[in-house]
């Protein structure tokens, strides 16, 4: 397949107020299916959010490409736990276009650290071992060396509490209740995972037996891509991770 280049460069969104105005309500009308004249501030913020979005995935795009062509050698950030924390602020700031977003939003009456508010962290850890994770990945793209993050797609990874009758409760935290607008899904990148089952003899000879795994426990795997920018949004590098699904349909 053969695309011209100057497709590709204009096809990245524009940082002008004025245009970001027009993508902000682009997004509500045929992403959300939402009124621009009758939304809410989480509305605004999905929008906001997916606009930001098309910002980083030009740029992550371009570096993906730029290490496949130079063959180069990849950092890959196995851990547990990543806690990045709101990416909303984290990625106006490395592409360095708060400014312009802050003027589009006061044009149709909003202000940004309102519609901020809105972002729901990311449940992926409640640890130092996440934050540092976090930090490496960040590190990693300012420095513009390839690194990748990999980790598990926790769907309840923290928890909130409550004082209830004088003592303290813990409840899910359901931060993709709402949605993740970062994070790509690769229904397409999908794995069969094996828990517990046997491994039983099925052939072969003394010299090279055969074995089969046996009345394993199968979870399906599938893989979710989030842009990580550096500071000056040069280097745009992918954190993936993996979301457990059910191994077969019901009947």
């Amino acid at each position: 397949m053969t695309i011209d280049r100057n497709t590709l460069d204009n096809s990245a969104p524009d940082t002008n107020p004025a245009n970001l105005e027009r993508a902000l309500v682009h997004r509500l009308l045929y992403l959300l299916g939402k009124d621009p004249l009758d939304t809410t501030q989480r509305d605004w913020f999905q929008a906001l959010a997916h606009v930001v979005r098309d910002l980083l995935t030009s740029q992550w795009m371009e570096s993906m490409r730029s290490y496949y062509l130079q063959d180069a050698k990849r950092v890959y950030y196995l851990s547990m736990e990543f806690l990045m924390g709101r990416a909303l602020g984290n990625a106006m700031l490395n592409m360095q276009c708060r400014d312009e977003f802050r003027r589009a939003l006061e044009n149709v009456g909003l202000r940004l650290e309102e519609i901020g508010e809105w972002e729901m962290e990311a449940g992926l850890g409640n640890g130092g071992l996440g934050r540092l994770a976090a930090c490496f990945l960040d590190s990693l793209a300012t420095l513009d060396m390839p690194g990748f993050g990999y980790g598990i797609r926790y769907e309840y990874g923290m928890f909130t509490q409550k004082i209830e009758q004088g003592w303290q409760v813990e409840h899910p935290d359901n931060w993709l209740r709402f949605g993740n607008p970062w994070e790509f899904p690769r229904t397409d990148v999908i794995y069969r995972v094996q828990f517990q089952g046997t491994a039983v003899l099925v052939g072969g000879d003394n010299d090279k037996p055969r074995y089969e795994w046996q009345d394993a426990e199968d979870v399906m795997a599938m893989a979710y891509d989030t842009p990580i920018p550096g500071f000056g949004g040069k280097t745009v590098n992918n954190l993936r991770l993996w979301s457990a699904k059910a191994s077969c349909d019901f009947d």
